[in-house]
Order: structure tokens, then sequence, then C-alpha cells
């Protein structure tokens, strides 16, 4: 917190449209809060679960509790009540940090110990208590002076546990990710200096705070620079437009969602004033990255990172921005390619300790029984050191005995005029073992022949789809990555079609 006690009165967050809050106000804030945490009984320790839009109150509230030493679990706000219920009986939690008396409720009935929550903390007295006993704080609720007790704040050893956070489950159940202090602060430094972040910057932040991309870079790496942020609840294209030009903006961080909803804006020429953009969480189109720098005059910068590690790999800042590639290793960052597939291995500061409760999990992303993280993920390097992402382990299809990774052949389609957007898994053949499937989104019409032609042009024969199914959207979590069961779902015939 030291950064942020000198100018005190310097502007750090604000809320779209409304005051900011200065350095100063926001240390007295947390506080304020952390006493008020610490009075419901809370200790080092507990787990408080963290499910909320972004605002200021709910960034005090997450300050709050790593200050006085909780372990924070980022919970997605669109979780239906069964998704609530894993995350809950996984954690045990002692406290929550909510914006609804229906998500507390949720929590609430996901734990079947007797007298396990407790009435609602704070000014929320309108809205109805939750049953039982857990220490519950909404993210607007503000705590006065005379709440401040002598409580130790700030604590911790590096490698305390800050933060539990929950993979993106694309493939299954997810898994709680402990993350500690010395991870956070590796992590956000590392940013800090690789994209020359400064405290004169000024970030428009319209990731949701449930995931790393929004809470570990957006507002840890805010924090230890000492720049300022403006926050969205959500994302929509022309009030973050409207947000760079009326703030000032110098940063954007978004997912490639999120850049081709750009491309639909007449105004995107404004995101040319700032002075970085920043892709990640999910692959971006070579096509996406293109039109954004004709359009704006900037190249997007894409990095690279995981749940469990953080962001470990990025485009450089000053020399070129190469699409499709995610770059080199950040400061700290070892990485190798290992095994016939070439699987991204990391290690670093910034690799977590393991997975909550799932001992098996853990030693099969640690094989070498070390620090060296197995990603999962399928890498490349070039002539010279760029990294790039070809694929998952997962995804791999294996077609007639050759792999093909989905990405190539998404590429592919991409590169045809009538093509918004393609996504491609491996579906079971009798024949093949997988056969190679798209599923694509359309631009204008066009037809399945004509695409599968267009791919024989930079696809050897057992690369091209066997099948293109059109569709409207794509099956998708909340930062943008394609669920690739969904679609296999979908391209299932059901029984008598």
């Amino acid at each position: 917190m030291r950064i942020l006690e000198r100018e005190p009165e310097r502007e750090l967050f604000c809320d779209l449209g409304g005051p900011w809050i200065s350095r100063g106000e926001f240390v007295t804030r947390t506080e304020r809060c952390a006493n008020a945490m610490w009075a419901r009984g809370l200790r080092r320790g507990d787990r408080v679960i963290m499910s909320a839009p972004a605002s200021i109150g709910l960034i005090v509230h997450y300050v709050a509790a790593l200050r006085l030493g909780l372990v924070v679990v980022p919970m997605n706000t669109a979780y239906t009540r069964s998704e609530v219920s894993h995350v809950v009986k996984d954690v045990k939690p002692s406290g929550a940090i909510v914006d609804s008396a229906e998500r507390a409720e949720w929590i609430s009935d996901a734990v079947s110990i007797p007298g396990f929550f407790s009435a609602f903390a704070g000014p929320g007295a309108d809205l109805p208590p939750p049953k039982s006993d857990l220490a519950v704080f909404f993210a607007q609720d503000e705590y006065r002076e005379e709440d401040i007790k002598e409580v130790v704040l700030d604590q911790l050893e590096l490698d305390a546990p800050a933060i539990i956070a929950y993979t993106s489950g694309t493939t299954g159940r997810p898994k709680g990710a402990i993350l500690t202090h010395g991870n956070l602060l590796a992590s956000a430094k590392s940013l800090n200096l690789a994209w020359r972040w400064r405290e004169e910057d000024r970030l428009v932040l319209a990731l949701p705070l449930f995931h790393m991309h929004g809470l570990g870079v957006g507002v840890n790496g805010t924090l230890c620079s000492g720049s300022s942020a403006v926050l969205l609840d959500k994302f929509e294209p022309a009030t973050v437009l409207k947000a760079v030009t009326d703030y000032s903006a110098s940063m954007f961080f978004g997912v490639p969602t999120m850049y081709q909803r750009f491309l639909d804006e007449s105004s995107l020429e404004g995101l040319g004033s700032l002075r970085l953009m920043v892709s990640g969480s999910a692959p971006l189109s070579k096509e996406v990255h293109r039109r954004i720098e004709e359009r704006t005059g900037m190249a997007v910068l894409e990095r690279y990172g995981t749940t469990e590690s953080l962001i470990n790999i990025s485009n450089p800042y000053d020399f070129e921005r190469i699409a499709g590639k995610v770059g080199f290793p950040l400061p700290g960052v070892e990485v190798i390619l290992s095994g016939e597939n070439s699987e991204l291995f990391i290690s670093g500061p910034t690799v977590f300790k393991g997975y909550l409760n799932d001992a098996g999990a853990t030693s099969d992303v640690f094989p070498g029984g070390d620090r060296w993280f197995a990603t999962g993920d399928i890498a490349q390097v070039d002539e010279r050191g760029y990294i790039s992402i070809v694929g998952r382990l997962k995804d791999l299809i294996i077609t007639g005995g050759y792999n093909v990774y989905p990405k190539e052949v998404e590429e592919a389609l991409r590169s045809h005029a009538a093509v918004l957007d393609a996504a491609v898994v491996g579906m079971e053949s009798e024949t093949w073992g997988e056969e190679v499937v798209a599923f694509v989104i359309k631009r204008s019409d066009v037809s399945e022949r004509e695409l599968i032609r267009h791919s024989s042009e930079s696809l050897a024969n057992f690369k091209r789809p066997k099948k293109i199914l059109f569709v409207n959207e794509f099956p998708r979590n909340a930062l943008g990555k394609v669920v690739s069961s969904e679609l296999r779902r979908i391209g299932t015939p059901t029984q008598g079609s």
C-alpha cells in the first residue's frame, strides 16, 4: 500500500459516470472494511467468496480481505445455483461479498453445516437476511470511522494464499487454483515493467472481476503501478469508446470477442488515442488483429496466461506485435516445450501452489514433481523467438493417425470473406477415429462445399473439415472461450435424425 500513501489526493478508481475515489480515501475505506470483517469474526486464512459486478465497492472489499489475510474466492456472477453449489462445497467459505440477497441465499443453501451463516453486515438492512450464519458483506456497503479497531493489517508472507481462482471449466468441472500474495505481486510487477505501466496511465476496465484477467491484471496492475482506472460493470463497445475519450484513457484490456464487436462501431478509430490495447484469455484471430490495426493505427498486443500461472508471455511493447503470436516470456518467467506434441511448461514466481482439495490434479500438472507447470497448451517458437499457441492437448484432433490443430483450420476458414468466425472440434468417427468438424458463423452467404474448397488451398487433405455446420453463435464461457464440449453436443446427431 506504500505507493498509494504517496500523493493521497491523487485519483485512483471511479465507477463510470461517478466520482473518483482518491488513493488516500481508498486506503482508509479498506482499513474500515477490514475491521468490519474482523468484527464479524473473520480471521486470517478464512475463505471469502466474492461475486458481484465491477465497482469501487467491490475492489475495496477485495483489498480489505487481502490486507486482513483472508483468502478471496472470485465467483462468476453468471453461475447457476448448481455451479455456485460446486464452488461453495469445495471452498467451505466463512464469508461472502455479494451484490444481492439471492446470491447470498444460494451460497447459504449450498452449505449443509447447521448454523453456518449469520445476519447481514453493514447498512443493507432493507434486504432480507440469509437463512444462516455466513458473514455476508454487500459490495455497495461502506463502514464508519468508529468501526475501526486495532486490527493488524498487511502482515502476510509472500507464500501465504491470497486467492483461490477457479478455472474456466471449458472441458469439465472447474478446479480451484491456489494463488499466493507472491504470485499476484510478481505478475503485476512484471506487467508494469513489460507494458511500461506508469502512474500517469488510465485504464478503461470493462472486464469482469471474477476472472484473473480483470482482477489479477486490471485491478492488481493498477494498484501496483499507482495509476488509475475507470470501472465498467459490463462491456458495451460504444460505452468503452466514449469512456476512452471522456476520461482521456491510455489503455484498454479486452478479450477477442470484445475486439470483434468493436469492428461494428463507426467510431472505432477513437481507440487510436490509446497507447496500449491488450487482448488475452483466448486467441485473437489474425483477421480481427489486422482490421483493428487498419482502423486505429495501433497493433493489439496479444499475451498469454493461465488461471494457474497468471500472465507469463507477451508480445513486446516496443517492437513488432505479430498476429497469431503471444510473444516472449515476461521477466522472471522460464518456458520449455516438451514431449512429442511440444507442450508448453512454465516456471517462475507466478506459478500457483496447487489445486484445492485435488492432489491428483496437482500432481498431473507438475509431472516432474518440481515447479514446472504443464499448461496443457501446445506451442511453437519461430526463428525470431516468438511463441505461438497452436492448440490444447485435450483439443488436439487425431484423424487417421495424423495430428490436426483446430486453430490452424479455424484460421484457414476465417480467411474467406464470407466467414465471420470459425470454431473446429474433433468428432468421433468409426473410419478415422476422429474427424475434423467446423462450426462457422457467416458474414455473407456461402456454401459448405465452397468453404471446404477454400480450405484446400492452404490445408493438407487430412486437415480439411469433413463437415461444416453453420450456426448463429458459439457457446462461450464468460471470458469468450468457445466451449468445445458444447459444440460437440450441437454437432452430434440426435437419435432418429
